[in-house]
């Protein structure tokens, strides 16, 4: 009952509309930050659990990998529920299974029962991963649209760090006590509760609602988090980009037997890949066991983890504001050629220097450096990329089979990492990721077209041009 008299109001007084529209941008990354701090707990958790559970590099790694398997189907199902019920009831469903999966695994008994609640927190995390940038991107004002998505991401490398500090504390100070690790798992269900209560009060995508032709819904929320103004006019173009939109969820697989639809999607896959071999999530994941093993006590290198999250959050906002001053492809190929590099230097130091606390020193060094070109280069754009290049048609179809494939390859890493650590060392675990970093780059350089400040047209141009089309026979087609 509240919502339109909220809505006047935000029209009458100046400003409140942009409170609002910060107050939903706030409330919705709260998705973000959960997604973040699961993914990152695992990190200082995994330890304690080897410990109560008697975990073995195979068990530690369907442990850890679990939940990025349920991220897959989460972001492969999520985008077509958030589709047909709306985006803010989908978070909201997300926000209790987040709270299921969290207390699944805080009370897990045995292995099995982790590995299963773990598979249940990530098909929230993956349905997070999709839904809740979709309902960023359709609240936000076109002028304002990159800088209030990318605050998503943010908001996940700020999870990873709020974890990775929650470890450090409880495992420095109760690290002696049983079952430490289910009091790092516990925290997230704070998030999962505020994220749940605050969406409640929030407001339904404005474009969603026209896509179902709820159009005096659709002013009524454009009221609420635009100037009059603004409101009246957005209002014009959401009602006529509707039947287009609806339009554009018709694109189906038999698209791609369109040659250069087939390219632009083989693009996206390539870039869900390539954000992924870097070997990134094996520093987000296993970065305490990494220190470990490289010279650091166990409870030293919860510590000293603390400081690749700290570099991911600075990262990251370096790399927000160069999405802005530096082409992405530009971008792109920087951020592997310094990964692949860092990469290289802490397999090379592994072999040569002798364990102890100054080649944990040196390894720290290293893995902070890497998170400095992934998450200020590589993560940034990749997801902005994946938002551009697909044309509308498409674009569901794209988005989610590139999430669907980014989930996978991180759930193969994830699951991968203990075990070759255990096989073939520290030293040969990261050369194997150089190398496939050298394949990553070799395939930017050659694929990855350059969007920033290109029009739609222009990339399908540029797309069209690569398959062997004729562009003249898209003009006339559309004269």
């Amino acid at each position: 009952m509240s919502t339109p008299v909220s809505g006047k109001a935000a029209v009458k007084q100046p400003g409140n509309h942009q409170r609002a529209l910060r107050t939903v941008t706030i409330i919705s990354t709260f998705g973000g930050l959960l997604f973040g701090y699961d993914t990152g707990v695992i990190n200082g958790a995994l330890p304690y659990m080897q410990e109560d559970l008697g975990l073995t590099p195979l068990t530690e790694g369907l442990v850890t990998s679990s939940l990025l398997f349920g991220a897959a189907f989460g972001a492969l199902f999520g985008g077509r529920l958030a589709d047909r019920n709306g985006r803010r009831k989908m978070i909201m469903v997300l926000a209790v299974i987040f709270l299921a999966g969290t207390i699944g695994c805080t009370f897990s008994p045995n292995t099995g029962v982790m590995i299963a609640a773990r598979f249940i927190l990530g098909l929230a995390v993956g349905g997070a991963s999709v839904t809740v940038p979709v309902y960023l991107a359709e609240v936000s004002p076109s002028h304002r649209r990159g800088r209030i998505v990318t605050q998503n991401e943010l908001m996940i490398v700020t999870g990873q760090l709020l974890a990775f500090i929650f470890n450090a504390y409880l495992g420095n100070s109760f690290g002696e006590s049983h079952g430490i690790w289910r009091w790092m798992l516990v925290i997230a269900t704070l998030p999962a509760i505020a994220l749940w209560i605050g969406m409640n009060f929030m407001p339904e995508s404005p474009r969603w609602l026209a896509s179902i032709g709820s159009f005096g819904e659709t002013l009524s929320v454009l009221q609420r988090i635009r100037s009059q103004e603004e409101a009246r006019r957005e209002f014009e173009e959401v009602k006529a980009m509707a039947v287009e939109d609806y339009k554009s969820k018709m694109g189906s697989w038999k698209d791609l037997g369109i040659p250069w639809l087939r390219r632009i999607f083989v693009v996206g896959l390539g870039l869900a890949v390539i954000q992924q071999i870097t070997g990134v999530n094996s520093i987000m994941y296993y970065g305490t066991q990494i220190l470990s093993q490289s010279g650091f006590g166990r409870e030293a290198a919860l510590t000293a983890n603390i400081a690749n999250g700290v570099i991911s959050v600075l990262a990251t906002f370096v790399g927000i504001w160069l999405l802005g001053k530096v082409g992405r492809r530009r971008m792109l190929i920087t951020g592997q050629v310094g990964t692949t590099t860092a990469l290289l230097l802490i397999g090379f130091f592994s072999l040569i220097l002798p364990e102890g606390p100054g080649r944990g020193f040196v390894i720290l060094a290293l893995t902070v450096t890497f998170l400095a070109f992934q998450q200020g280069a590589i993560s940034p754009v990749t997801w902005l990329m994946l938002s551009e290049i697909f044309p509308l048609k498409i674009r569901g179809l794209g988005m989610g089979a590139s999430a669907f494939l980014l989930w996978i390859v991180n759930f193969l890493i994830g699951f991968g990492f203990p075990q070759l650590l255990d096989a073939i060392g520290i030293s040969n675990t990261f050369f194997v990721f150089a190398v496939l970093g050298v394949g990553a780059i070799a395939f930017a350089a050659k694929y990855v077209p350059e969007t920033k400040d290109k029009s739609l047209e222009d990339l399908e141009h540029y797309f069209k041009n690569a398959a062997g089309e004729q562009p003249e026979r898209a003009d006339s087609r559309s004269a």
